[in-house]
């Protein structure tokens, strides 16, 4: 798996009673993966800028409304709390976030979260293990809470294929649904679940499938079932698109040479380094990083859109 945005969080935080709006998660997810990029990690005092930018770039909308977003989003998750149960099965009381700063010039806002956020999160690969770890792409297309939610519960069991049991109520807590929202099955079923395992198994990585588990007539849980799509084969470009638009998305026509080439080009470079993570051999040499971007620039050059690929060969 690339570590490039790689999002990890204790299995104990990543099972905290929340109810966070999608800006909010994606504000912690941002930070989670940027803590871990920069090789900076995350602390009790010293700020993590996140940036308009960046949030625009990941979740496909312009700069200055996200900026708006993630400031709007801050407000709400400065006064959210969450809990969980501690190793010592105690329950654990916390805000997320304990300061805030905004760079209204830059477009940009510095966060310091609380302690038990900061220990409940961590980029030490060494520890992995420990962790639920998966890609900030799988869910940045998500439309849906519940579908994030979700899919941060499950991931958790794609080794194992089979979850244990998830009490509703409880369930519904981790979902983010309120006390007084779809209290209906039908409704529950209807507006969260199926929306949200519909979303998942088109954007996600992993295809998921349930049952309902009952008490005599009544649903009292449910179990999932959580498989690990297939790797999708290099997929072969249409020789048919339209001319204007086929050098944008297609790597026909240049030998690996032309590729290096481009891969080598300050602009390209400049405009795809969040691809890779520092710490991997394609983030810490020019021979890796050529190498990393010919391979994915031949496997799947849709990924490659901000400006027509041949451009770049001109430097």
């Amino acid at each position: 798996m690339s570590k490039g945005n790689l999002v990890v969080k204790t299995n104990q935080l990543n099972s905290a009673l929340q109810n966070l709006s999608l800006p909010e998660i994606r504000i912690v997810q941002l930070a989670i993966v940027d803590a871990r990029e920069t090789n900076t990690g995350l602390s009790t005092d010293k700020p993590l800028r996140i940036d308009a930018l960046r949030y625009a770039e990941m979740f496909e909308t312009t700069r200055q409304n996200g900026y708006k977003r993630m400031k709007e989003a801050e407000e709400t998750l400065f006064n959210r709390r969450f809990s969980y149960i501690d190793d010592k099965g105690k329950i654990i009381k916390s805000r997320w976030i304990q300061q805030v700063r905004y760079l209204d010039d830059e477009g940009a806002i510095e966060l310091v979260f609380t302690l038990a956020v900061v220990n409940g999160i961590s980029r030490i690969d060494g520890a992995e293990d420990f962790f639920t770890s998966y890609l900030l792409e799988q869910t940045a297309s998500m439309d849906s809470i519940y579908s994030v939610r979700l899919y941060e519960l499950l991931v958790q069991w794609k080794a194992a294929k089979q979850t244990p049991m998830f009490a509703l109520e409880k369930f519904r807590d981790q979902l983010g649904v309120g006390i007084e929202e779809y209290k209906a099955m039908n409704d529950f079923k209807k507006r969260v679940l199926l929306v949200a395992i519909d979303e998942i198994n088109k954007k996600s990585d992993i295809k998921i499938s349930y049952e309902q588990v009952k008490k005599g007539r009544k649903i009292v849980g449910f179990t999932f079932t959580v498989y690990e799509k297939p790797k999708a084969k290099t997929d072969v470009v249409s020789k048919e698109r339209d001319a204007s638009t086929a050098d944008m998305f297609t790597v026909d026509g240049l030998n690996d040479k032309q590729l290096g080439r481009i891969a080598r080009n300050p602009a390209f470079m400049a405009e795809y380094n969040h691809l890779v993570s520092p710490t991997s051999p394609a983030g810490q040499s020019q021979q890796g990083w050529e190498f990393e971007m010919v391979n994915r620039l031949k496997k799947d050059p849709t990924q490659f859109n901000k400006r027509p690929i041949r451009e770049y060969l001109e430097y």
